[in-house]
C-alpha cells in the first residue's frame, strides 16, 4: 500500500466558457494549504477570455497551471477530463468541477484520505444562485457553517477524526458526482477513463465508477473532509439524458470494467 508521502495529487478542473467563475475556483485552489503538484484545465472548447484567466493565473502561481483545450463540438465532459488526465503528473488525480470553490485543506485531505483499492466521492455545499453574482464580485472563496446562501450548512463542518471512521466502502454508484471525487491514475488507466460514447450532459461520472467498482476499487464516501463549495447556477439540459441512461445500464448488467471509447487514444504518444 502507498504511504500518502507518496501520493502526488494533479488538481484537474473542468471548465467551459466561464472565466470568472474558473477565477474564482482558481484563487481557491491557489489558496491551499498543501498545494497540489499541478493544476490541469480540463476545457471543452472555451474562447480566448478562459485562456487569459489561465495566463494571468499562471504569472503568480508557484505550481504549473496546464490547459488541456479541445475544439467545441458540443457538451464532451469525457473527451475533455480523459485529455488532462492523459497529460496529468501526478499518480492521484483529484477532479472538480469548474464551478466548485475548495476549501484550504482539500488537497492536503483528499491526499492523506487516498488508499489503494479504493477511489473518493466527496461531498459538497449547495450555494444558492442568488449569492454567485455577489462572490464573482467581491471574490470571496470562503465559506462556513454561518455563511449567506448556503443551502446544506452540515457540509460546511470539518472534522477529520469524524470523517476517517465514516468514510466506510461500498459497492453502490447512486450518487456519484464527479464535481468532488478523487482516484489513483493507474485505476483510472486500468478502466480506460471516461467513456467518450457519453454526449450530452448525465451518468458519464457514476458509469465511470461503475466500471471502478466491477474493476474492484470500491467507493468511500468522505464527509467532514475535503469540503467544496458548489457555486449555484442554471442546470444543464438534459436532452441527452435518456441516452446515457441506456449506456450506464449496459455497464451495470454487462459487468464492464473498460470502456472501448476512452483514455487509451490520448496515452499511445506518453
Amino acid at each position: 500500500m502507498k504511504s500518502t508521502e507518496s501520493v502526488t495529487c494533479s488538481l484537474v478542473i473542468t471548465t467551459y466558457n466561464s472565466p470568472e467563475v474558473l477565477d474564482l475556483v482558481f484563487r481557491s485552489a491557489l489558496a491551499q494549504s498543501e498545494l497540489p503538484c499541478e493544476i490541469i484545465i480540463a476545457d471543452d472548447g472555451s474562447t480566448s477570455d478562459t485562456k487569459m484567466v489561465i495566463d494571468a493565473h499562471r504569472r503568480d502561481a508557484t505550481i504549473p497551471l496546464v490547459h488541456v483545450w479541445q475544439e467545441d463540438l458540443g457538451y464532451r465532459l469525457a473527451a475533455s477530463r480523459n485529455r488532462a488526465i492523459a497529460a496529468a503528473r501526478g499518480n492521484y488525480i483529484v477532479l472538480v468541477d469548474g464551478d466548485i470553490l475548495l476549501h484550504r485543506d482539500f488537497i492536503g485531505d483528499h491526499r492523506r484520505l487516498a488508499i489503494e483499492g479504493t477511489f473518493i466521492q466527496g461531498s459538497r455545499v449547495l450555494l444558492s444562485q442568488e449569492n454567485t453574482p455577489q462572490r464573482l464580485k467581491t471574490k470571496n472563496i470562503s465559506f462556513s457553517l454561518f455563511g449567506k446562501g448556503i443551502k446544506n450548512r452540515k457540509n460546511t463542518l470539518r472534522l477529520p477524526l469524524l470523517s476517517k471512521l465514516l468514510s466506510l466502502k461500498t459497492c453502490s454508484h447512486h450518487g456519484i458526482r464527479g464535481c468532488n471525487m478523487s482516484f489513483f491514475r493507474d485505476d483510472c488507466i486500468r478502466v480506460n477513463g471516461f467513456n467518450e460514447d457519453f454526449v450530452g450532459w448525465g451518468r458519464e461520472d457514476s458509469e465511470f465508477a461503475v466500471r471502478l467498482i466491477n474493476s474492484g476499487i470500491l467507493r468511500r464516501n468522505v464527509r467532514f473532509s475535503a469540503l467544496a463549495c458548489h457555486l449555484g447556477h442554471r442546470e444543464n439540459p438534459r436532452r441527452s439524458l435518456a441516452d446515457n441512461d441506456r449506456i450506464l445500464e449496459q455497464a451495470i448488467i454487462g459487468r464492464l470494467t473498460k470502456c472501448r471509447n476512452g483514455l487509451d487514444k490520448y496515452l499511445e504518444n506518453k
